[in-house]
């Protein structure tokens, strides 16, 4: 099992911020969960003779020239990743559904979103592109994996706390950090979520939002 993953300074002071509650928490992630990732990034990379080479769930090695499928080197997708939320996230189209069951979810549980955002510099724009889209909860911003950030996040409360996500990485990180959350895997794109494996630690793995408020209605 891996090992606990620290909260860094930055994200915890964002944490800090938010008003306390010992109401049930559901700890939501953005990209590719409530706004849609991979069909931007995808547009972004064909127009600059690029694509992914495969639909498995990950950028690193996977991002390369669309002629002679030449993977990008580690720096050069950074940076790419880097212009493309510069560039895009502030017009990123919404996941079917995910307004009505967020709101729906919120009645009963408190909803905060956990974005990793390169610098966090985009902070603004996702909260107001989110807010005009009917999602108006809190958004703190991360880098690398989120278990350190949903720990300290769950840290005052008693009650149950769901972790929605797109990513492994940051699944294997929660399952590590707090693994008494209820973990839900949710990929919006149908290719990339067929190539995903459910690991024994995820209770779901979804792209419907019908699906995911049922399911946390249900276990609760």
């Amino acid at each position: 099992m891996s090992e606990p993953t620290p909260v860094l300074p930055d994200v915890l002071a964002q944490i800090q911020a938010l008003p306390s509650s010992t109401r049930r928490l559901i700890v939501c992630d953005v990209d590719e969960v409530i706004l849609h990732l991979i069909k931007h990034l995808e547009d972004y990379l064909h127009e600059r003779d690029l694509a992914f080479l495969s639909h498995q769930y990950r950028f690193t090695g996977n991002i390369g020239q669309r002629k002679d499928r030449t993977a990008l080197t580690s720096d050069e997708v950074r940076r790419h990743l880097l212009t493309f939320f510069d560039e895009v996230s502030h017009r990123q189209d919404m996941v079917h559904g995910a307004d009505k069951a967020l709101a729906k979810l919120s009645e009963n549980w408190d909803i905060v979103l956990l974005t990793n955002l390169p610098g966090g510099h985009n902070k603004p724009l996702r909260e107001k592109l989110l807010s005009d889209m009917g999602i108006p909860f809190p958004v703190v911003t991360n880098s690398g994996a989120k278990g350190g950030a949903v720990a300290a996040l769950a840290a005052q409360r008693s009650a149950p706390v769901v972790f929605i996500d797109d990513s492994p990485t940051n699944h294997t990180s929660v399952q590590a950090s707090l693994p008494s959350a209820v973990q839900i895997q949710f990929i919006a794109d149908a290719r990339f979520r067929a190539n995903a494996e459910q690991d024994a630690h995820i209770d779901l793995l979804t792209g419907d939002w019908q699906e995911t408020a049922a399911f946390i209605r249900a276990i609760f």
